[in-house]
């Protein structure tokens, strides 16, 4: 197959996306009168998000960023800052995490307000779990605000929402799964909307994955992080020469390719290692690393820390790890 065909026959972009895995850490539907205020607290590693079904609202974080939620929009907070939600400016924000909520697994049911016009929020903190949110994350703005109205994917967008709206109002059998899962997709669709149209997506890692040879050269690290790269073979692949390879990586992506491998392969083990239970000896043997010692080590440096601090809780017993 020749290079371009390989190429088009790939969209490391499209790749990167696809992989995006959410897990839901917690899940609320709000019914809220006025006045009322809601006060969000921080949660590292998480993105939060917020449907408004009914009514309307504002969203405040760090004091500054305001935007006026209507009906059929969804903001994203992707940093997990602490923010605030009120009916109208000044009135008072109590914890969420300390009013009477109905709790039911992952998700509860919350009453709040005054008694006056109503709101209804679907609201829910998640995270991303694969190696490449990693990577979108840091580039997010503080907020993402998606009005479907105003999107190329807006029929579809809505119809989503009026689902949810739905299921919110009824919370028919079944609804908490139905809930969750069309909010997981709307969250994923609106770091799409995000990328395709916001000119700070174009630079950095996202605009790296967009350029014809160093878009390949990463998705080939993404496919196969085992394999023994080095500057040489990656050059190879792409036809191009070692020095302007490795001078034109380390400009797109801000870091020399064998630092980016060696950031991939640990991101990829941490997620393994947290998710799929495999143990550190094995996970070392796969990702080509001559002793346990060794890997752990390029682990902690990388990562932070030790694999055992991110093992999953049903294999970790009894598995001995090398610092």
């Amino acid at each position: 197959m020749q290079n371009d065909e390989l190429w088009n026959s790939h969209d490391p972009l499209g790749e990167a996306l696809h992989f995006l895995r959410v897990s839901g850490s917690f899940y609320c539907r709000s019914e809220l009168s006025a006045p009322w205020g809601l006060a969000l607290p921080p949660m590292p590693d998480c993105l939060w998000f917020h449907i408004v079904t009914a009514g309307r609202c504002r969203l405040e974080v760090d004091g500054a960023e305001v935007r006026v939620l209507q009906p059929g929009d969804l903001a994203l907070v992707p940093h997990g800052e602490g923010h605030a939600l009120r009916s109208e400016p000044g009135t008072s924000a109590p914890d969420v995490t300390t009013l009477p909520q109905d709790f039911r697994n992952h998700y509860s049911l919350l009453r709040h307000g005054g008694g006056g016009a109503g709101t209804t929020l679907v609201c829910g903190a998640v995270r991303l779990d694969h190696p490449a949110a990693h990577h979108i994350v840091p580039l997010l703005p503080q907020v993402i605000h998606v009005e479907p109205a105003g999107s190329q994917h807006a029929e579809w967008m809505q119809s989503t929402l009026r689902l949810v709206a739905v299921e919110a109002a009824q919370l028919r059998p079944g609804g908490e799964a139905i809930l969750t899962r069309l909010s997981d997709v709307l969250v994923i669709q609106a770091l799409r909307s995000w990328i395709e149209h916001d000119p700070a997506a174009q630079r950095g890692w996202l605009g790296a994955l967009r350029d014809r040879q160093i878009g390949r050269a990463i998705a080939l690290i993404h496919r196969d992080p085992a394999r023994p790269w080095t500057v040489a073979t990656l050059a190879s692949e792409l036809a191009m020469s070692r020095s302007a390879f490795a001078a034109r990586f380390t400009e797109l992506v801000d870091e020399p390719a064998m630092r980016y491998v060696t950031r991939w392969r640990m991101q990829t083990a941490r997620t393994r290692l947290a998710e799929e239970g495999v143990t550190v000896s094995e996970l070392a043997n796969h990702l080509g690393y001559q002793s346990e010692a060794a890997f752990s080590r390029a682990f902690k440096r990388v990562v932070g820390v030790s694999p055992g601090a991110v093992r999953h809780p049903a294999r970790a017993a009894g598995d001995r790890v090398v610092l």
